[in-house]
């Protein structure tokens, strides 16, 4: 795992402009939020996920993250049908702080269109963003 300025940035996965990871298995996406913008957005009370069975387009907003002074958005990395949301994250949206790459994933999306992913960053090209975003938000 890399990790850039004190975030982490797992290998493994695919980095969506606004701050959406997407890990790929298979035909399925799991998409949660990044290290860096949990740790802008601090303690998250609230999620609203979209529901299983909907459809999600890349780039739409699909629904919101909340901490005490703050209101996000979330966005669908990729194109497709939403095939589970995570609970237990619902139930306990710190889960999102505690562990953002594991236990706190938001959804699973089955891909419409996988060439998508090559849209999103990834590797060397994630870091270069990252470092961008940091520079941006976080000084």
């Amino acid at each position: 795992m890399a990790e850039l300025q004190g975030y982490q940035v797992p290998d493994d996965l695919y980095y969506h402009k606004e701050h959406m990871w997407l890990r790929v298995e298979g035909d399925v996406g799991v998409v949660g939020i990044t290290d860096f913008s949990q740790k802008l957005a601090g303690e998250i009370s609230y999620i609203e996920l979209p529901g299983e069975g909907d459809a999600v387009a890349r780039d739409q907003i699909v629904g919101t993250v909340e901490t005490g002074k703050w209101m996000g958005k979330i966005y669908a990395p990729v194109s497709g049908e939403v095939i589970e949301i995570n609970e237990d994250v619902e139930d306990s949206p710190e889960k999102i702080n505690e562990s953002p790459y594991s236990d706190g994933w938001l959804f699973k999306v089955r891909l419409s269109n996988p060439s998508e992913i090559d849209a999103l960053y990834k590797g060397p090209a994630a870091l270069e963003w990252l470092k961008g975003e940091i520079e941006k938000h976080a000084k």
